[in-house]
């Protein structure tokens, strides 16, 4: 075959209706497939979004309202992101096909190279694994605070690989999932504020007590988000120099600190409008001839007693 016979039989080629039939149809099924996938991530993230809002809170047995809310949004994000995933991929494989390629063989030599991947990647699947262990056990949700691999605060993201907890001072933390271990959550349930109270051994007890529980009762009525009665458990320490007194303020999870600062801002001012003052330790200073003096006398004394 001569070349001008190749050169014929090359433009009968690419000029036939054929070719084009097939690469038209080609091109159409995968615009379809493209556009269909689309239209399958968007009707599935609101449909999750439906799903969620309206059955989520109806049927969740946790008590607060807010952590249902948290859980509610996290796992609201993770299947859309599930979801998003799946079809695109399908959609990739699906693309694939059409172009002619062997997805069998594609898929045999993708599991074979993940495979190998995965003896290198043990930590990210360990992390991967954790992380749906986190959501589905709901150990924590985003909002929570937390504390966990030596670090406090709030969850800002929980990913299937790592979670981003910030602290109350703004650093941000990513915490690989599978270096979460062991979780403490404060706000799954009501926190409670703790108060101790110094007050002077020459101070009347009971009258200590009546201005400190006339204090706990008017909290309430400031903050609602005081859960119950404020309680006067009452002497906790005897310490050297002052009686210790204990109450305890029971509020919606992490609202203690701003409830015990405004209580202990409060006994105080009471206690001193009372004569009460609060015991603080104090240093006498004395020159070297007053503690000549002070020495001998005390000397004296001893003598005496024997």
């Amino acid at each position: 075959m001569n070349v001008e016979e190749q050169w014929t039989t090359i433009y009968d080629y690419l000029t036939s209706a054929e070719l084009w039939t097939t690469i038209g149809l080609a091109a159409f099924k995968i615009i379809m497939i493209i556009v269909l996938s689309m239209i399958v991530v968007r009707v599935g993230n609101n449909i999750v979004d439906r799903t969620f809002h309206n059955s989520i809170r109806e049927k969740a047995k946790i008590k607060s309202p807010i952590v249902s809310e948290r859980r509610e949004n996290t796992l609201r994000k993770l299947i859309q992101n599930v979801l998003t995933y799946v079809v695109y991929f399908t959609a990739v494989v699906m693309v694939l096909s059409q172009l002619g390629l062997n997805i069998g063989a594609l898929i045999a030599s993708a599991g074979v190279a993940g495979l190998a991947i995965g003896f290198g990647a043990q930590n990210l699947v360990k992390d991967v694994i954790s992380g749906f262990f986190i959501i589905f056990e709901n150990q924590f949700s985003v909002g929570d605070n937390v504390q966990t691999a030596g670090v406090r605060g709030d969850v800002e993201e929980i990913g299937l690989r790592t979670c981003k907890i910030r602290n109350w001072t703004g650093e941000l933390h990513i915490i690989p999932n599978g270096n979460i271990t062991q979780v403490t959550n404060f706000s799954v349930h009501n926190s409670l504020a703790v108060l101790d109270i110094n007050v002077p051994y020459e101070a009347d007890l009971h009258v200590a007590e009546e201005v400190i529980m006339q204090v706990l009762l008017e909290m309430p009525a400031d903050f609602p988000e005081i859960q119950s009665t404020p309680e006067l458990l009452g002497v906790e320490t005897l310490s050297t120099s002052h009686i210790v007194m204990r109450a305890i303020i029971e509020t919606l999870p992490m609202e203690h600190f701003g409830v015990a600062r405004e209580a202990r801002n409060r006994i105080k001012t009471r206690l001193l409008q009372r004569n009460i003052s609060i015991p603080a330790p104090r240093l006498v200073m004395y020159n070297k001839q007053e503690a000549a003096d002070l020495m001998a006398e005390s000397a004296m004394r001893g003598e005496a007693h024997e």
